[in-house]
């Protein structure tokens, strides 16, 4: 009997939680049996590390190679990135289409979508947007995601990096971007060590659907209030992402720290007390959260999916009402009950709400998904 090969298809050009969940996806289908070759983008460096082995990359410069790449015979065609509509209507004529759904369909609404045989929603949260848009080509049940943070090979020592990504397309970003490792150069390595108080942490990439500039224009002035509680971020961005954030957190400038992206992410969330969310409505899944419960790391978040979805209040954390309801008042109020000494629970105890997180659970998930693609063949 000849291996079943499910074609991927992820042109990002940048590493993120997309990425982390086609590392996850891959390794579901190896271990119920498929042949997995997936399409990248030239010049994307981090896949060779990220994947399992056995993988076949092709490495394709657009859509056009895609559809020359694929194969004659009706096959099974799996995008984390989506197609444009004009190459989705060429490969749904030929093969079966389905593609996850990375974010919600919040003020966007890709025309490709519709060419699609499956859309498979990595949250209820995304399910109900995708419906909200008319599709009914939706699967019913979430993917979800995978709980499990990357481990970096040596010690667990963080320090500090930059905190942009710059943006070699734009002259500016070119010139700062050549700038800066020679200033970094002149200066002591810093490294990370907690400070006394209470210590939040942001722990993500610096992106708009996180919504923290908004966000901290709010909390910022609050935060002032309680000069013991520290703001430390572990993540990168885009040079206008990076200058917006820092502009909101004037307010509190010597409480917050930037360190930049760390490899051994799994050596940052012990380091904090509590994660911090960002606004929901853009947000898919809020998987940097389910990885700090797994590491142990209690975290804070509005009380809004999807984070209702994947936080369970008081044994993985604490939930805030949206700023831009009540201006920060309820977050204050949990502040205070932090510094008063509220219980910080270990999520690793809430075993039955983690194990919808785990490889077993998600491997489950994508045979079930795989299962209702070929029904639809």
């Amino acid at each position: 009997m000849p291996v079943r090969t499910v074609y991927q298809v992820n042109l990002q050009a940048r590493f993120g939680g997309g990425e982390v969940f086609t590392r996850f996806f891959t390794m579901a289908l190896i271990d119920l049996g498929y042949r997995v070759v997936l399409f990248v983008s030239p010049g994307v460096g981090f896949w060779d590390a990220l994947l399992p082995g056995g993988v076949e990359l092709v490495r394709v410069s657009g859509a056009d190679e895609i559809q020359q790449r694929l194969p004659q015979e009706r096959s099974l065609v799996v995008t984390q990135t989506a197609l444009d509509e004009s190459t989705a209507q060429w490969v749904t004529e030929r093969h079966l289409l389905c593609g996850f759904i990375h974010m919600p369909l919040y003020e966007r609404n890709p025309p490709a979508l519709r060419h699609y045989r499956l859309l498979l929603p990595v949250s209820i949260h995304v399910l109900d947007s995708i419906r909200a848009r008319g599709y009914e080509n939706a699967y019913t049940e979430p993917m979800y995601g995978v709980a499990e943070p990357s481990h970096a090979a040596g010690d667990n020592t963080l320090v500090a990096r930059s905190e942009y990504d710059w943006d070699t397309r734009k002259l500016r970003d070119r010139l700062l971007g050549l700038a800066e490792p020679w200033w970094r150069a002149q200066l002591a390595p810093e490294r990370f060590a907690k400070r006394p108080g209470v210590t939040l942490g942001l722990v993500s990439r610096l992106t708009p659907i996180k919504q923290f500039p908004l966000m901290f224009r709010i909390l910022a002035p609050k935060l002032a209030g309680y000069p013991k509680v520290n703001l430390e971020i572990f993540g990168s961005g885009g040079y206008a992402s990076v200058r917006d954030l820092r502009a909101s957190l004037a307010p509190i400038r010597k409480q917050v720290r930037f360190w930049g992206h760390q490899p051994n992410v799994a050596a940052v969330y012990p380091q904090l007390d509590f994660v911090l969310s960002g606004l929901p409505e853009k947000e898919a899944l809020g998987l940097n959260l389910i990885e700090a419960q797994y590491c142990g790391t209690p975290v804070l978040a509005v009380a809004a999916p999807p984070f209702t979805e994947t936080v369970v209040e008081p044994e993985t954390g604490y939930f805030f009402a949206d700023p831009r309801q009540d201006g920060g008042e309820s977050f204050a109020r949990l502040l205070e009950r932090l510094l008063a000494g509220a219980a910080r629970h270990d999520p690793r105890q809430a075993r039955m709400h983690l194990q919808r997180f785990s490889v077993a659970a998600f491997r489950g998930r994508v045979a079930d998904a795989l299962a209702a693609a070929a029904a639809l063949q």
